[in-house]
């Protein structure tokens, strides 16, 4: 979902930009990593991208990466990212996810105003290794079907309330991360620029990003991933910015907010 303006800042590390091959390299393994997590296909970099997160549908002529939800089924002949809502509840979905609501001091379920979506409680480990598990077999479904890789949405959700950490985050990512692996499968950093000098701790590949061009963020993303990095813009006026800073690099969309099928009235899709 588009990523919302950060209300606190973090520093960042310098990481070297390049990634020079399509495969991930003992660059982004840890001494616990498995060997699975270096034989994962990263998307092709500067490769045409499509966002169709909400309605699948037949791919545009150059697209060669596309991003699907996970109850969907992966576009043939593609790579193929399946869209997973992870420190999130679907809207509706309360009941499915019970005591890992996360509550605040009065005992209310905390949301996402923008989204009206309630967030995890990524806090304990115990809390963590249950989520985990629904996220991960949502995760099994994607591997299942033969997608290349998952994007768990809304990492940057500590940076929406006081009640969760980037610590809790990273740690909970990590254990996405570790399973999608195991599955063969490779995973992005979905927006949370400020981790992207994270991803050895984190066990992250590449980077799916939401108006990076609009707040400024790009370069962050690019400093941790290289070339692979996949931009959504929702403006025009800042497609244009990101194509001329990064259009020859990165792979740049521009995508209606609702992320609609070509047939609706709000349908958009532009490139570079």
């Amino acid at each position: 979902m588009p990523h919302i303006p950060r209300v606190r800042s973090r520093g960042h590390l310098p990481v070297a930009a390049a990634v020079a091959a399509a495969v991930i390299t003992p660059l982004f393994a840890t001494p616990t990593a498995s060997a699975a997590a270096q034989a994962v296909t990263l998307p092709p970099a500067h490769a045409g991208f499509d966002y169709q997160i909400n309605q699948p549908y037949a791919p545009p002529a150059g697209v060669q990466v596309v991003s699907r939800d996970h109850t969907a089924a992966p576009a043939a002949g593609l790579y193929n990212i399946c869209y997973v809502n992870a420190f999130q509840a679907q809207p509706g979905a309360e009941k499915e996810w019970g005591d890992l609501l996360l509550r605040d001091a009065n005992g209310d379920i905390v949301y996402d105003g923008r989204w009206g979506e309630a967030m995890l409680d990524v806090r304990t480990d115990a809390k963590r290794k249950l989520i985990a598990a629904k996220v991960n077999s949502w995760t099994d479904t994607c591997a299942g079907k033969g997608f290349d890789a998952v994007e768990p949405d809304n990492l940057d959700t500590f940076d929406r309330t006081d009640l969760i950490s980037e610590d809790d985050a990273k740690t909970f990512v990590r254990l996405l991360a570790d399973h999608a692996h195991d599955k063969g499968l490779a995973i992005a950093q979905k927006n949370a620029s400020g981790l992207s000098a994270d991803h050895k701790e984190t066990g992250l590949d590449f980077a799916v990003a939401e108006e990076c061009g609009e707040w400024n963020e790009c370069g962050d993303y690019a400093k941790g991933f290289g070339d692979h990095v996949i931009v959504i813009e929702y403006e025009e006026k800042y497609l244009k910015k990101t194509c001329a800073a990064f259009g020859d690099r990165l792979s740049v969309v521009l995508r209606d907010v609702d992320v609609s099928a070509p047939g609706d009235d709000a349908y958009v899709r532009k490139t570079c």
